[in-house]
């Protein structure tokens, strides 16, 4: 969803950052062969994630929800040269589509793919992190959060994509819109916790900056 005319999108893109040559050939290949490709964060959102990974200047970085790896090359943009890029999604399909992508870009060696259900995963992983991208099944927003919030390093960052999920955050929910409801439950989770403060960015289906206090 667009929370703007399609013109004056059109114009932020054009005076935004020119999206890298590797991540174009990426969605060019997701539209053509992988199923849902608006999964893909895109050029402008992913212009943004590298901005702010650049700002952060993170050593380790954790993402849930690799889909076809787009927003991951992103994030590794303002890694450390020591840092790790940890990446998870329970998708089996996508391996191998990922991993040729990660070992194009020049932070092939520093990128690490997990493959199964996160909130298994993420225990046993010996990392802390710097930045956190959120962007996977919405129902588990919350459960997610409780788990990576004692890997997030002080100041640190916590990335929430599809947080407005379409508008729907603010309509009446159908009694069997499990995600609709989840996603509130995660926005008012992180207005609530007095470890981070938040704020939400109307950018494309919103996406929350969460950082460490």
């Amino acid at each position: 969803m667009n929370f703007l005319p399609e013109e004056l999108d059109d114009y932020i893109i054009q005076y935004s950052e020119n999206e890298p040559e590797l991540l174009q050939q990426l969605h060019r290949e997701t539209y053509q062969k992988i199923l849902q490709p608006r999964m893909l964060s895109g050029h402008y959102q992913g212009r943004i994630l590298s901005m702010i990974s650049k700002l952060v200047k993170p050593v380790n970085i954790l993402e849930i929800g690799t889909y076809t790896g787009y927003s991951a090359l992103c994030l590794a943009e303002g890694m450390q040269p020591t840092g790790e890029l940890h990446t998870i999604d329970i998708n089996e399909e996508l391996v191998y589509f990922q991993r040729r992508y990660f070992d194009k870009s020049e932070y092939g060696s520093q990128i690490f793919q997990h493959l199964g259900n996160a909130l298994d995963i993420i225990p046993e992983i010996d990392k802390s992190y710097d930045l956190i991208f959120i962007d996977a099944d919405k129902e588990n927003y919350v459960n997610y959060f409780n788990v990576v919030i004692n890997k997030l390093n002080k100041d640190g960052l916590i990335l929430s994509d599809n947080v407005l999920w379409s508008g729907k955050v603010i309509e009446p929910v159908q009694p069997d819109d499990i995600a609709t409801k989840a996603l509130k439950a995660y926005n008012a989770l992180l207005k609530g916790d007095e470890r981070i403060e938040t704020v939400i960015l109307p950018i494309r289906d919103g996406l929350t900056l969460s950082r460490k206090l």
